[in-house]
């Protein structure tokens, strides 16, 4: 099997979908290539082709810009400074200028295209106008071949799909493994358009339902550390809000999160539920032989992709079809 690298220069040999499984295969065994500090030539790119974000025209990203601060900037503006606060790598490549910009600029869109949704008229151009269309591949729950991807529905036009808090969290990542702002724009904007809607309308709808999830699929796979932390008053909503919103971004260190986000845009970021449980079952012991868990739980134990992945890919044998459709759908 061809390595990332001869993945990208020549493309797929045997049909786009082949290709994809073929790159998703080479990220579950040996992870996309990095240096110390999650650095990588190849990262942005597998993320854009992984979250099927087709190319930006920088003008359009350039005309959001200067359209200035958007309804969302004084929220924005309060977030941006606490994005990595005490990260160094991440204030080291990541201003805060950048994220104010990437971030009214997401927020500008999602305003223009709701405001053009509710009163009728044609809606701004939107990424996949651009060239490419939703991949529509289906992931297996056993086999992980493929990813499930289904684009966010529209339906609701009476709550906007905005900014929220944690939004400069989520975008974080983006510009740290970006080249550019623009790449950083085009698959933030696809992650919160395209796979978690519901995290970022304003009621967090999909956020609610993903930390319900922890608790419904920790109760599946280990029924005695649920009990005990049911027991200690410990529901999800406690200590998992931050890390359904995130994508796990919110728990260091930043290189850990970028190789959880190299498997999540693999194989679908919902299965994010599946890797804060994971983090669960990896403080077990602590958890259990603790009267007061919550002290554990107020910060994670430093982020170890190695650790979270296998645990998290050995879930989805564990639990109902029903759940895992409901896992699946959750930030729809």
């Amino acid at each position: 099997m061809p390595n990332l690298d001869m993945l990208l220069l020549k493309g797929p040999t045997a049909g786009v979908e082949q290709g994809l499984n073929e790159i998703r295969f080479q990220i579950l065994a040996e992870g996309i290539p990095a240096n110390s500090e999650g650095m990588s030539e190849l990262r942005m790119y597998l993320w854009l082709i992984l979250l099927n974000a087709p190319p930006l025209r920088t003008d359009v990203y350039l005309d959001l810009v200067r359209q200035g601060a958007s309804p969302a900037h004084a929220k924005i503006q309060n977030d941006t400074f606490r994005t990595f606060q005490g990260d160094p790598l991440f204030r080291r490549r990541v201003t805060q200028n950048s994220i104010t910009r990437v971030l009214n600029a997401v927020a500008w869109r999602l305003n223009d295209a709701h405001e053009a949704r509710v009163n009728g008229w044609q809606s701004p151009p939107t990424l996949s106008e651009f060239g490419g269309s939703p991949d529509t591949a289906m992931m297996s729950r056993h086999s992980l071949a493929a990813s499930i991807r289904t684009d966010a529905s529209t339906a609701n036009d009476a709550e906007q799909i905005g900014y929220v808090q944690g939004m400069n969290v989520l975008c974080g990542p983006f510009l740290y493994a970006a080249r550019s702002e623009i790449e950083a724009f085009t698959g933030f904007e696809r992650l919160i358009t395209h796979e978690c809607p519901g995290y970022v309308r304003g009621s967090m709808e999909g956020v609610h339902k993903g930390v319900a999830l922890v608790d419904r699929v920790l109760q599946a796979v280990d029924e005695k550390l649920y009990t005990h932390l049911m027991n200690t008053h410990m529901e999800a909503k406690i200590y998992a809000f931050a890390s359904v919103l995130t994508m796990c971004a919110c728990t260091s260190p930043l290189p850990e999160v970028l190789k959880l986000w190299d498997f999540l845009f693999a194989y679908g970021p919902h299965l994010n539920i599946l890797c804060i449980v994971a983090q669960l079952v990896l403080m077990r012991n602590d958890l259990l032989n603790s009267a007061s868990p919550n002290q554990l739980l107020r910060s994670f134990p430093s982020l170890n992709a190695g650790a979270i992945i296998p645990l998290a890919t050995g879930f989805t044998s564990k639990i109902p079809e029903d759940m895992y459709e409901d896992i699946v759908n959750h930030a729809k």
